[in-house]
């Protein structure tokens, strides 16, 4: 084993003491960290409400509420799904029903056109299919006119 401060190394820290070292420049002090912090706030709030647009329109129109009561397979090409929807009366509504895959693939859709002059309508729709489907739902639903 070699033995420390023999030879021509001398003795002390191998990297230096702190006083071998410059002055570290500033940094821009208080006003660019504190703009820098703005900046990326404005932008976490943009695409924070860029998502939530997003999320509405994928769910249709918040004033009509849908509610799947039942789904039944009919064999390979079909599924019957029962809903419910609520809109408010003078207003048509326009809804597009889905049905799915194990793997959650869009098998199959139908429009379905709920009329004006009910609030409340229950209604028991086939959608063709191009597979078996496992699921059915309401995709979303829109207020027309």
């Amino acid at each position: 084993m070699s033995e420390r401060g023999t030879g021509s190394r001398a003795d002390g820290p191998v990297l230096g003491t702190p006083d071998s070292f410059r002055e570290r420049p500033g940094r821009g002090g208080r006003v660019g960290r504190s703009l820098f912090f703005a900046v990326v706030a404005v932008i976490v709030a943009a695409a924070m409400g860029g998502w939530g647009y997003v999320m509405m329109s994928a769910k249709g129109n918040p004033e009509v509420l849908t509610e799947v009561i039942a789904f039944e397979v009919e064999g390979p090409g079909s599924l019957t799904v029962t809903f419910q929807a609520h809109k408010p009366a003078d207003r048509e509504a326009e809804c597009r029903l889905r049905a799915t895959d194990t793997e959650h693939v869009e098998v199959g859709t139908r429009s379905v056109t709920l009329p004006r002059g009910q609030s409340d309508v229950r209604l028991t729709e086939r959608v063709q299919t191009s597979a078996r489907a496992t699921s059915g739902d309401v995709q979303y639903c829109y207020l027309v006119q």
